[in-house]
């Protein structure tokens, strides 16, 4: 927290390739910070930090206001079309010691499309891959963030009939995170007023944490 009237909270986005990681962290940031565009290979190759205005009416503590910031680490994508499983994960892993390693990481947000069925290999994977990153408590500090709700949505779906309807994949997934998911409209997610209901979900979660972070420290094995 910079001062007693701000607050900053620090988030990192994994996620396949296009399942618009980067356009989430756009959208969380109310920027275009990253670079992202349909592609038929992987557009992210590198981490960027992102940092966000300083954001007014979303929180408050004590009876007071705070000021909100919110910095998103975009990073390359995993699988990934040109880089290795370790070359992905090092790189990562050194920029959220790089950026994160004094003040913590309050949540990764692992993004997955809503209008794409997860499959259990997929999932193990993406569990595997946060196991190495953040390590035994990596549970605590995750959260899934569902892109392309505006295209399940146009399929009929709720956000109730899609979990009712999900597969048993995802749902124990969002199990295992103590069912800590937002659904994100990639239509929607510019509106000042829809990103602020997404930021306050993300409040929340990291309330239910107890405000709690995550150190990384960048170690080769």
């Amino acid at each position: 927290m910079a001062n007693s009237n701000e607050m900053t909270i620090n988030l990192v986005v994994l996620g396949r390739t296009q399942t618009g990681k980067s356009a989430a962290g756009n959208s969380l940031l109310g920027s275009s910070d990253f670079e992202s565009r349909r592609s038929p290979s992987s557009v992210t190759t590198c981490c960027s930090l992102g940092r966000s205005c300083r954001i007014s009416g979303i929180i408050r503590r004590n009876g007071c206001e705070l000021a909100l910031c919110i910095r998103v680490l975009d990073t390359p994508s995993y699988p990934h079309s040109a880089l290795s499983k370790e070359q992905v994960r090092d790189t990562v892993s050194s920029a959220l010691a790089h950026h994160f390693g004094e003040e913590g990481l309050h949540l990764a947000l692992l993004v997955l499309r809503a209008d794409l069925p997860l499959c259990p290999d997929e999932s193990d994977h993406a569990i595997q891959f946060l196991q190495e990153l953040l390590g035994p408590t990596w549970k605590d500090f995750t959260a899934v963030l569902l892109t392309h709700a505006d295209k399940a949505e146009e399929a009929g779906f709720s956000e109730e009939a899609y979990l009712h309807s999900a597969s048993s994949t995802l749902l124990s997934l969002l199990s295992s995170v103590q069912h800590k998911y937002i659904f994100l409209d990639n239509q929607k997610s510019i509106i000042k007023e829809e990103r602020a209901i997404v930021l306050r979900k993300l409040l929340n979660f990291i309330r239910q944490n107890k405000y709690r972070v995550l150190l990384l420290k960048h170690s080769k094995e």
